[in-house]
């Protein structure tokens, strides 16, 4: 490396002719350039030359894999886990399990549900589906319907009379060509529906009135062939009483008592009776042979209304004018029985003869619920109502004899009046469905 001359080392600086300049290296120091060659490494070791560390092909003495650790075969017989001693029940926190485990013994445990369903009512009937066969003729007219309209004629001769009277001053014959038409309408639906609920105090049934009932009433329609569509369910708010009613041409109404009260194969005998007046025309007959007897009914209550007016007034005034309107009076009834042949005095037996049909009508009904099954159902629930019977009358017995007085007992035209046949006529009429069959 060149170093620079001191100048205090020359004696004389003017000696010399001229001085030399100082010798300056000719290229400049090797600074480092972008382009230029950059400086030489220090001798670090080469790459090709690394350190002596172990070389992959002697790695560390690892376990190979091709020899893996000694892992206990899972087939073959393992010695049991050693058995560690719990801590106290009560100190100890319950371990977590990897699975949901039962819950805490301090929770009450639910109690495990029936294996076997509950027993059925012994008058349980099955509902469930299946194919119904429908007949080509459901209804039919049977004895007691056509006794019910031969007995309605003389009241419907009457009524004749008073529309035909009534006719001739009013509007003519076209009043009675409309009362002889207004019969129809007791099998038009708009009009049954205001007889169900104005005359009978029906209602409809609600949802779940309508799922109890309904399937009932498909299985007794099936049994029977009928289209359980032709027929509309009505509903009569009474908790008190087991009944049910059948009326004009579609209307099977029942109580709500033996709808909530009674076992499906109960109810079911109920439906069946009813049904049993439908199908054997009684509904009908009777609805219609009332409807017709309506204005002679009207006319008897007016006619009895004036003249018990006028015995009163005349009786009033003097004894001599009350004979005078009685021999009236008298003449005539009589002018009018010879008229009309005795027509008048078979409208004053006629309800007698009514109520022996109807009595007759309801042993049919009986009869055709226990053809279709129901005889064990129909007998329970006639036990039954005899049951309720006795026990309203123990209590009339009992209030009677509170108060002082003694009841009255049951008169024989009540008896003739009565519609429904008692309990035990009922029953002695169903003793041959009830026998066991002899096997065939």
């Amino acid at each position: 490396m060149t170093t620079t001359p001191n100048p205090s080392d020359s004696t004389d600086p003017r000696a010399e002719a001229q001085p030399t300049p100082p010798q300056y290296p000719q290229q400049p120091p090797a600074y480092p350039t972008g382009p230029a060659q950059p400086p030489a490494p220090p001798a670090y070791p080469v790459q090709s030359a690394p350190p002596a560390y172990p070389a992959r092909s002697a790695p560390p003495a690892y376990p190979a894999r091709s020899a893996p650790p000694a892992y206990p075969d899972p087939t073959a017989q393992t010695p049991p886990p050693p058995v560690y001693p719990q801590p106290p029940a009560q100190h100890a926190a319950p371990p977590v399990p990897p699975q949901p485990q039962p819950q805490p013994q301090h929770q009450p445990a639910i109690p495990p549900q029936p294996t076997t369903p509950a027993p059925l009512h012994a008058h349980h009937i099955s509902t469930d589906q299946r194919r119904v066969y429908l007949k080509a003729h459901q209804r039919h007219t049977d004895a007691t319907a056509f006794g019910t309209l031969l007995l309605y004629l003389p009241h419907f001769l009457s009524s004749l009379l008073v529309v035909s009277l009534v006719s001739l001053v009013s509007v003519g014959g076209l009043g009675i060509l409309a009362w002889l038409l207004s019969g129809l309408l007791v099998i038009h639906r708009p009009t049954e529906e205001v007889i169900a609920r104005r005359m009978l105090g029906l209602r409809h049934p609600t949802q779940e009135e309508f799922a109890r009932l309904a399937p009932v009433w498909q299985e007794v329609a099936a049994r029977a062939g009928v289209d359980a569509q032709n027929y509309q369910l009505w509903i009569e708010e009474n908790d008190t009483d087991l009944n049910a009613v059948a009326a004009a041409g579609h209307i099977v109404g029942v109580t709500t008592f033996a709808l909530n009260r009674l076992p499906n194969g109960e109810l079911a005998a109920v439906l069946a009776h009813e049904l049993g007046h439908h199908v054997g025309g009684h509904a009908w007959a009777s609805l219609l042979g009332y409807w017709y007897a309506l204005p002679a009914r009207l006319a008897y209550r007016v006619i009895r209304f004036l003249a018990l007016v006028t015995l009163r007034v005349a009786a009033f005034f003097s004894v001599l004018g009350f004979l005078v309107i009685a021999l009236f009076l008298g003449l005539f009834a009589f002018a009018t029985l010879t008229t009309l042949y005795g027509l008048p005095l078979l409208i004053l037996a006629a309800p007698y003869a009514l109520a022996a049909v109807g009595r007759r009508a309801e042993l049919r009904a009986d009869q055709h619920a226990a053809a279709l099954g129901f005889a064990p159902m129909l007998a329970s629930v006639l036990h039954q109502m005899y049951g309720a019977d006795q026990a309203a009358k123990q209590q009339a017995a009992l209030a009677a004899r509170a108060a002082g007085t003694r009841l009255p007992k049951e008169s024989a035209i009540a008896k003739l009046l009565a519609t429904h046949p008692d309990h035990h006529t009922r029953l002695h009429h169903l003793q041959p469905w009830l026998q066991p069959q002899p096997p065939r």
